[in-house]
């Protein structure tokens, strides 16, 4: 097994060092979904959420948590987020959310983008609970990222 570069040579947690490295353009994408009951999603398609615009809300808290991520994650770097969408689209099913974050830094930026959906999850979870209980997060992940050392990853 390969050396863990957040773990040092006594098991202790680090954050590692990136000094050195150039930055370069790196971009992350990520997506959550949001399963919802009948109920909300016809408040969600509406305009009828009683808290006011549940998809605005959950936008601007995934962007803003974006540039938050070093903050939420102990060891991520603080990097420049240079820019950050983040889209709510309203299924059969629920709300699927996605998230496309830029940088031109010397680290990744998988973890903002993950973050961007996560929280945009919550706050959407948040606004339209008085509506109905019955929703929940069943999933977010990385769907892709491009730049630095690794090049391109999709899912």
């Amino acid at each position: 097994m390969s050396q863990l570069t957040h773990i040092d040579s006594a098991g202790n947690a680090r954050m590692v060092d990136v000094t050195a490295k150039n930055p370069t353009v790196r971009e992350a994408r990520a997506e959550a979904f949001v399963a919802c009951s009948p109920r909300i999603l016809a408040a969600l398609t509406n305009d009828d959420v009683p808290k006011g615009d549940a998809l605005a809300v959950a936008r601007i808290a995934g962007i803003a948590a974006a540039k938050r991520t070093p903050e939420l994650l102990p060891l991520a770097h603080p990097i420049a987020v240079h820019y950050c969408s983040v889209d709510l689209e309203i299924t059969e099913a629920g709300v699927r959310i996605s998230s496309h974050v830029k940088t031109a830094d010397r680290t990744g930026i998988e973890m903002e983008a993950l973050t961007a959906v996560s929280v945009a999850a919550l706050a959407l979870v948040d606004m339209v609970k008085g509506v109905d209980r019955n929703v929940s997060i069943d999933s977010a992940r990385i769907t892709y990222k491009a730049g630095g050392r690794s090049g391109v990853w999709r899912a």
